[in-house]
């Protein structure tokens, strides 16, 4: 795992010093309408709820939330958002994934495909990196966080895993059926994770020189900004120089 809690909370970091506030709720709406199709009751829909949590951590409006739940459950129209990942390759043969939620695939793929192409990567086939990642439930708590109250409380509620990494960051991993009971655990122990979601964790990180690592932020940040992408995963591993200019 190392360097991948480091980079998780820089773009945590980034996220909320983001000023896009606008391109940010979008893609806060598109991730509630498309988990609302599996039903509108938040008790019952474990994808749903954790798509609302993340809208209000972002202070989305009350009205937004509740708009996109109806029409995602059909109460209401709108565009219909289909989900797609994309796999490729970033510079230096680093695995990349790519979470999108479209209304037109063909405006989407040629977007996906330019960021790559303009930063030295490229579009690999399906099944080409996915084999790389695990769908995994983070936690992320910044140094200086207690590391047997973590321990303790993770552990008990049946995570697979605390790590510590080098810069003093605690990382609890869950399968994603824990995901919810850690998260409360957690919560009931007084802890506060900077990050708390279910990602896509690679088995094998890819370390880049800091040529490659610059591009590779860049292509990074690139896909980020676009209104059809969702989530960005790779197996890049950012030299210390490469983070310190962020």
């Amino acid at each position: 795992m190392a360097g991948h809690s480091k980079w998780a909370n820089i773009q945590h970091r980034k996220g909320a010093q983001d000023k896009k506030r606008g391109k940010l709720f979008t893609k806060l709406i598109r991730n509630i309408t498309v988990a609302a199709r599996a039903g509108d009751d938040l008790e019952g829909n474990p994808a749903l709820r954790l798509a609302v949590d993340k809208a209000r951590a972002q202070s989305l409006p009350k009205d937004k939330i509740a708009a996109a739940i109806k029409r995602g459950a059909g109460n209401t129209g709108g565009a219909d958002y289909e989900e797609i990942t994309y796999e490729g390759y970033g510079p230096g043969g680093v695995a990349v994934m790519v979470e999108c939620m479209t209304d037109n695939r063909n405006r989407t793929v040629a977007d996906v495909r330019h960021a790559f192409s303009k930063f030295g990567g490229n579009l690999g086939a399906d099944g080409s990196v996915a084999y790389m990642f695990t769908k995994t439930g983070l936690f992320s708590f910044p140094a200086g966080t207690n590391e047997d109250t973590v321990m303790e409380a993770a552990i008990e509620a049946g995570a697979e895993d605390v790590v510590v990494d080098t810069d003093g960051s605690i990382e609890v991993l869950t399968a994603p059926t824990d995901f919810e009971a850690v998260q409360a655990a957690l919560a009931d122990a007084g802890l506060t994770a900077d990050i708390g979601e279910i990602t896509m964790r690679s088995s094998v990180n890819s370390e880049l020189d800091s040529n490659d690592a610059s591009s590779m932020v860049k292509l990074l940040e690139m896909l980020e900004d676009l209104d059809d992408v969702q989530n960005v995963h790779s197996n890049a591993e950012i030299p210390d120089d490469i983070l310190a200019t962020l």
